[in-house]
C-alpha cells in the first residue's frame, strides 16, 4: 500500500483500491482518482471537494444524507459501526470534536465527528480525524491493532504535540504520521521534539511527511 499526505488531514491510500480521506487539499491539485472517499466530519477543511468528486463516499449518517442530496453515492454509518466497500473495511471510531455543515446559509449540524480504522491489503491504518486526546484510544489499540496512526498535532482545534505523544502510546501503532498542522498560522507546530521524544522513549517510529510525499507500507509495518 502507498500512503501519501496531501496536506492538512488529507491522505490517499493506494493499493487494491484508491482511497481518499478528508479531501481538503490546501495546496491545490489532486494526483489520484479515488475509488472511495472517507469523510471524518462535516467541517469544510475535511469535506473539501467530496461533493465534486461524486465517488463512493463513507461518512456519518448526516453527512451521507447531505451528500446523497448532491448526487454523491454515499454510504452512511455511525460510531462503532463497520462497512466493507470494494473489499476495504472501514470502522468508524469516536473523535472528540464538533461538526457543522458550513456551506448552506448559516449551516446546520453535521452529526458526530469521527475517525476511521481502514483495513486494506493486510495493513490497518487509523485516521484519528480531528480530536482531543481521550483514554479510549486504548480500545482502538486492543480492538483493531492499527499498524499506522495518523494523528492531529496542530493544537487549538485538536490535540497538540504533547497530547499526541500520549495518543501515540495509547494507540500503539508501529508508525505515527502527524497531520492537521501548519495549514494556518493558528496551528503551526515544530514537530522535531515530538519525533525525538516518542522515538527515544518507545519503539514507535514517527515519520514527518512533506505535503505530497508518500511512503510504502509493506509487511515490515504490519509486523509480518
Amino acid at each position: 500500500m502507498r500512503l501519501t499526505w496531501l496536506g492538512h488531514a488529507c491522505f490517499s491510500l493506494e493499493g487494491s483500491q484508491k482511497i481518499l480521506i478528508d479531501p481538503f487539499i490546501p495546496e491545490g491539485s489532486l494526483s489520484v482518482e479515488p475509488d472511495i472517499v472517507a469523510v471524518t466530519h462535516a467541517h469544510a477543511d475535511h469535506m473539501g471537494i467530496t461533493a465534486q468528486l461524486k465517488k463512493k463516499t463513507v461518512a456519518n449518517n448526516e453527512v451521507a444524507k447531505y451528500l446523497k442530496a448532491k448526487g454523491v453515492p454515499a454510504e452512511s454509518m455511525n460510531l462503532g459501526g463497520s462497512i466493507t466497500v470494494n473489499g476495504v473495511r472501514f470502522t468508524m471510531t469516536p473523535a472528540l470534536h464538533s461538526s457543522w455543515l458550513e456551506d448552506e446559509g448559516m449551516g446546520f449540524y453535521g452529526g458526530v465527528a469521527a475517525g476511521f480504522v481502514i483495513a486494506m491489503d493486510g495493513v490497518t491504518v487509523y485516521h484519528a480525524g480531528d480530536t482531543a486526546l481521550f483514554s479510549d484510544m486504548q480500545l482502538i489499540r486492543d480492538l483493531y491493532r492499527p499498524d499506522v496512526a495518523l494523528l492531529p498535532v496542530g493544537g487549538r482545534f485538536t490535540m497538540g504535540p504533547e497530547e499526541a505523544m500520549i495518543a501515540a502510546r495509547y494507540v500503539g501503532a508501529r508508525l505515527v504520521i502527524p497531520m492537521h498542522y501548519d495549514t494556518f498560522p493558528a496551528i503551526c507546530q515544530d514537530l522535531e521534539n515530538f519525533k525525538r521524544a516518542i522515538e527515544r522513549t518507545t519503539s514507535i517510529k514517527v515519520r514527518i511527511l512533506a505535503s505530497g510525499e508518500g511512503i510504502d507500507l509493506g509487511p515490515e509495518v504490519a509486523g509480518e
